[in-house]
Order: structure tokens, then C-alpha cells, then sequence
């Protein structure tokens, strides 16, 4: 064949392939150091990391979702927290002032909140908390809680990064479907299927992937802190003292902690235990994100995001008719709780880039 007959062939093929690998690289390309936004990440309501944690304000007067519910900072920390013994409830309303976190900072706008953990709900605060003001004694609850509650937001904030950018079969991404139950067998054990024969490798499916992103996601801070307050009794309950427990979550393992008043209809069951204040938070998330007596909240949740509407805990309050026997009441009694303290401003907190403190009690350091 003469070779311009050849280059005749050729030259359309090249620029064909030329094409698809454009739009291959323009659709598929994750985000990367510059910010550049992937289709997969934007599909997802998402964006590609900020900077810094300034970066994750929400403007003011946005009418679009928050900042800090779309995306993590680069400079996050990464080493373990540093462990802070602390003698007091002075001495606890001190560091608040060492980091800014506090009354002042607060009304001039700042809702940049510290990485601050704790080991458990001492027994001391059980037996004094009736003697502290109780404007006092709330300040000092939400300003525990939320940085907790804003650390496992983020972290399933990096779960729906995989989720959106993974590939179908990736570990990582079958992992995930597995820890938010995505499909369960006959048994009820987790377990992801392909729809495959046996010996053919396991996959997910673009339709499950958009279900995972749908269970996979934040829940705004105000609703959790009026919950765990109402929940806990402001962290006085014996259940949250004994097992962590901040949100009157069941267990029918056997294992839990068994109410002085049982209901023998319900079986054998009790409140669910927690290692830390931190794993009853992502148990409580866990919950909300897979039970299907929470439908309703995740596709509210799912269709807000997706019209980039703002994601608030008042708005969603409206679903949780099924968490309480008390249905509407209980809805009223969490709306009430967050207007009355203001809790719906803590929808627009994130996270610091300063480095993670765990606080512990004194008598706790000594035991």
C-alpha cells in the first residue's frame, strides 16, 4: 500500500484517539495541588481540598451548603493528639481562652473550632454539674462535643472522596460498602456482591456507588449536639458516665447496659457501650447513616447537597419521627433545643489546623 494511502488511514485514527483521550483525561482526573475540581468529586457536591482551615469558612449570608460540609484542609494535622491533665473546670475554661474558643471569639464570628478530645465523662462532673450555672454548665457541653462531632464529620468526608474518585472494584471502596451496609445476605451479615459468578472478581456498580454517597455523609453539628444533650442529660446520665453513651443507642448483642426499667416486649437489650466520648459520636453517625428507620433524613440530606441548599440540624430534625416514641414531641423538643442555644450558628464551625490536645481529668490521670 502506498504510504500516503497509509497516512490517509492513519491520520484519523490518531486524532480520534487524540479525542478520547482528552475527554478521558477531563473527565477522569482526580483534583489535584492546584484545586482543580474533578467531574467524580463535583458530581458528589464535593470539593478538592483547601489550603488551610481559614479556607472552610462559609460566607456569610451563603444560601448554599456550608464550606466545611464539602471539603477537608490539606493542612490538617496528622500526629496523635497531646494528652492535657487538667485539674479543674478553671482550668478547662482557660485553655478554651488559650485557643480562642470562646464567648468573644464566637460573636465576632469566629467559627474556627480546636481538635480537642477527652477520655470519658468523670463521675465528679455526674455530682456537681447541678451546682454550676447552667449557662455555664451547657457552654462547657457544647464546646466538648462539637470538636468531636466535627472530627468524624471529617473523617466521612474523606470517605466520600474515595467513594466519588474510587474505582469500582478498589478495596478501599468495598470496604466502605461494607462498614455502611449496602447490601446485606439472607443472614444479615454485611457482604458486597458483584452480581458476578463465583471466581469473578468483587464490584460495585455505578448505581451503588451513588447509593454509598447517599448513606456516606455529615451530619449538621447543631442536631447532634441537641440530641446528645437531651440523650445524655447534658452528660449526667449513668449510661454516659458508664459506657460513653451520649445518644440512648440499643444493643441486643447481650452486651449492653441494662435500664433499671426493662420493656420485656423489646427482648434482651440495653444502651450500647462506647470506648470513648469519640465512638459514641461515629456510632450515633453510623446509626443515622444505615438504619433504615432513617430513610427519610439521608434522602432530605442527599437532595439538599444536591441542590447545594445549606444542610442544617433544623431542617432535618423534621425526619427523626422514628428516634423517639415520643415522635413529633421529640422533633419539637430538638428544634426548641437548638433555637433556644443558638445551636444552628455551629452548622458553620470546622475544624483548626492546630495540633489535636486529648483532655483528661486529674482523678482519671491518677487511677
Amino acid at each position: 500500500m502506498p504510504s500516503d494511502s497509509r497516512l490517509k488511514i492513519a491520520l484519523p485514527l490518531l486524532l480520534l484517539l487524540a479525542s478520547l483521550l482528552m475527554l478521558w483525561a477531563l473527565w477522569y482526573r482526580p483534583s489535584d495541588e492546584s484545586g482543580a475540581l474533578s467531574p467524580a468529586l463535583a458530581a458528589a457536591g464535593m470539593e478538592p481540598p483547601v489550603a488551610n482551615a481559614d479556607e472552610l469558612a462559609t460566607p456569610a449570608d451563603s444560601q448554599q451548603t456550608q464550606t466545611s460540609f464539602k471539603t477537608v484542609s490539606k493542612a490538617r494535622p496528622t500526629k496523635a493528639p497531646k494528652d492535657v491533665v487538667l485539674n479543674s473546670l478553671d482550668e478547662l475554661i482557660a485553655l478554651f481562652d488559650s485557643l480562642g474558643y470562646n464567648q468573644a471569639g464566637w460573636q465576632a464570628g469566629n467559627r474556627e473550632v480546636p481538635r480537642l478530645t477527652f477520655e470519658a465523662v468523670s463521675e465528679r462532673w455526674q455530682k456537681t454539674s447541678s451546682q454550676i450555672p447552667v449557662q455555664l454548665k451547657k457552654m462547657v457541653f457544647f464546646r466538648l462535643m462539637a470538636p468531636l462531632i466535627l472530627v468524624a464529620n471529617e473523617q466521612i468526608l474523606l470517605e466520600r472522596q474515595t467513594i466519588a474518585q474510587a474505582a469500582l472494584d478498589a478495596p478501599e471502596l468495598l470496604a466502605l460498602a461494607r462498614k455502611y451496609r449496602l447490601l446485606t445476605d439472607e443472614s444479615g451479615s454485611q457482604t458486597v456482591e458483584s452480581g458476578s459468578q463465583t471466581g469473578e472478581s468483587v464490584s460495585l456498580t455505578e448505581e451503588q456507588r451513588q447509593q454509598l454517597l447517599v448513606r456516606v455523609d455529615i451530619m449538621p453539628p447543631s442536631l447532634v449536639l441537641a440530641q446528645a444533650a437531651e440523650e445524655s442529660g447534658w452528660a449526667t446520665s449513668r449510661f454516659t458516665v458508664e459506657g460513653n453513651a451520649f445518644f440512648g443507642q440499643w444493643d441486643f448483642s447481650g452486651k449492653g447496659m441494662t435500664p433499671k426499667a426493662q420493656r420485656k416486649e423489646l427482648g434482651n437489650y440495653g444502651l450500647a457501650r462506647f470506648d470513648t466520648p469519640l465512638a459514641s459520636v461515629e456510632g450515633y453517625l453510623l446509626n443515622l447513616n444505615t438504619n433504615a428507620a432513617y430513610q427519610s433524613l439521608r434522602s432530605l440530606r442527599a437532595q439538599l447537597r444536591a441542590d447545594n441548599k445549606p444542610i442544617t440540624g433544623l431542617v432535618l430534625a423534621g425526619t427523626l419521627e422514628r428516634y423517639s416514641e415520643r415522635g413529633q414531641a421529640y422533633i419539637d423538643g430538638i428544634r426548641h433545643m437548638i433555637r433556644y442555644n443558638g445551636l444552628d450558628q455551629v452548622d458553620e464551625a470546622y475544624l483548626s489546623d492546630g495540633a489535636p490536645l486529648h483532655l483528661i481529668s486529674a482523678d482519671d490521670a491518677r487511677d
